[in-house]
């Protein structure tokens, strides 16, 4: 059974880009940090590098621009709630050509509830077919992050071969094809 969506006002989503506001960059940056000190607390996620994260969080948003790819930040009521990026990810054996890897999808406990996570991953699903991509491969911790591996396989994401290096333990890899 899936829950609905409580509801809130003034819900918004905004591309960070590096013209955004100091202000904007900084709670897009807090976000993701946040998001780091989640996974990091989390077991079997002992060699999950926050100083790599750290690093792209100082250099938002060129870390994912430099990359193909870019951010988003949700606001509720004008204030920072949510955080989403992505990236062109390179073609191999279990990477089709022109694909994005979608990261870092991180809703503040605050915030849950609201359809956050599903927005921003739809919005990021949008700007992948328009910008003609073919498949939006991610990873993610279900037995931490139990809703947002539901939210995935909802929108058609299906299990498919690791395709990263990650060091994390229990990951699922999922695709969707666009």
């Amino acid at each position: 059974m899936t829950s609905q969506p409580r509801a809130a006002q003034n819900i918004g989503a905004i591309e960070i880009s590096a013209d955004s506001p100091a202000s904007l960059l900084s709670q897009a940056q807090e976000l993701l940090l946040e998001y780091g000190r989640f996974v990091i607390a989390q077991p079997g996620a002992g060699r999950f590098c926050f100083g790599s994260l750290e690093l792209e969080a100082r250099d938002l948003p060129l870390s994912y621009h430099a990359q193909g790819g870019g951010c988003l930040m949700a606001l509720v009521d004008n204030n920072p709630a949510a955080f989403v990026a992505w990236r062109a990810i390179a073609p191999s054996p279990e990477v089709v050509s022109n694909a994005w890897e979608m990261k870092r999808l991180w809703v503040r406990p605050a915030a849950r509830g609201l359809g956050l996570g599903r927005s921003l991953t739809l919005a990021v699903l949008d700007r992948a077919r328009h910008a003609g991509r073919k498949a939006i491969y991610l990873d993610t911790a279900p037995a931490s992050m139990s809703a947002a591996h539901r939210l995935y396989l909802e929108l058609g994401f299906q299990p498919c071969a690791p395709y990263n290096d990650n060091p994390v333990e229990g990951l699922a890899y999922l695709v969707k094809f666009l």
